[in-house]
């Protein structure tokens, strides 16, 4: 028989691992009878862990919130992944420093030397490259998170990539992590579109609320986020129809020359973007395939002018016509 202390410790790592038990499952999983059952739940609740219970048909045992933090009991894959988590973390999000390395010290005491080499493998074998940006302040970024799932409108101070700082009015929508950085995408209430925005450049949450119903986004939100980072300062830009799957057509397309999304089997579309119309010319010539453009159809004049050059520079001079005898040439 399990001592009654090991036998609780199961128990209660059980009720951590998932929503909702019934008796007969924890006495199936424990080797013990159901009465043996109730009696350990109420172990547990001495404790100070909430364990609420429900009678009648589909009723069991449940693990609640309580008004304290009680000790939370993690497997291995669990307490390594919270390990190297952490670690990831602290280069995220500014502000978390000293708080995660008093929880790694916490976790290099308790943790057995078998799972603190696992922990601690992967970083000591990975560099950290160099980054002029700084980290999303853990304060502002929880803001912003709580904004964007209660639907609350907010007014922030945002700094541009200039470095100049204005207030803008946004509803919040999902925000996005790549690497070191967070990213909010919101609609602006001021330029009536779509924006994205580097929360590490909000100098400050101006004021939060009122509520507001969310609008549909047009695309898919993953997507909008990867061009709107990889192509941060393109004034121009167009989107093309390609045809073909985008499996196939990627291997005729560079991969700096645009975002490709897929469509379906017939079709895919291609994000374009460049500084000026003439660059943005050149950047569709090496496309590589034939397009249509299909959105940023108010830079077709000046794309065509940029083509007419280019046809006039190219086309073929037509011969003279053969002299005439004892005509003389030149």
């Amino acid at each position: 028989m399990v001592k009654t202390s090991a036998r609780l410790l199961r128990l209660l790592s059980l009720l951590q691992s998932r929503r909702h038990w019934t008796g007969a499952d924890l006495a199936a999983r424990l080797e013990i009878d159901a009465r043996t059952v109730r009696r350990d739940v109420e172990r547990l609740r001495e404790l100070g862990y909430p364990v609420r219970a429900s009678a009648g048909l589909g009723g069991g045992y449940q693990l609640g919130a309580g008004s304290a933090l009680p000790p939370v009991i993690l497997d291995d894959d669990e307490a390594v992944a919270v390990a190297v988590a952490l670690r990831a973390a602290a280069g995220s999000v500014g502000g978390m420093e000293e708080t995660t390395v008093g929880l790694l010290s916490k976790l290099d005491q308790i943790l057995p030397s078998r799972l603190r080499k696992r922990a601690t493998a992967l970083y000591a074998v990975t560099l950290t490259l160099g980054d002029s940006g700084t980290a999303a302040p853990v304060d502002v970024l929880t803001q912003i998170a709580a904004a964007c799932r209660d639907h609350q409108r907010v007014k922030l101070a945002y700094r541009d990539r200039e470095g100049k700082t204005s207030e803008r009015r946004i509803e919040p929508l999902r925000l996005a992590h790549a690497g070191r950085r967070w990213y909010l995408v919101a609609w602006d209430l001021v330029r009536e579109d779509w924006r994205t925005f580097r929360v590490d450049r909000v100098e400050a949450l101006l004021d939060v609320g009122p509520a507001f119903v969310p609008r549909a986004f047009p695309e898919d939100i993953a997507q909008y986020v990867a061009r709107s980072i990889t192509q941060p300062s393109q004034r121009f830009r167009v989107r093309l129809r390609l045809e073909g799957p985008a499996s196939k057509v990627s291997k005729q397309i560079p991969r700096w020359c645009g975002v490709l999304e897929a469509v379906d089997d017939t079709h895919c579309l291609l994000s374009v973007g460049a500084e000026s119309t003439h660059s943005l010319a050149a950047m569709l010539l090496l496309v590589g395939v034939d397009f249509t453009i299909v959105e940023g159809l108010e830079h077709l004049a000046e794309l065509n002018r940029q083509a007419l050059r280019l046809a006039r520079a190219t086309q073929e001079t037509k011969p003279s016509p053969p002299a005439a005898p004892g005509e003389r040439v030149g």
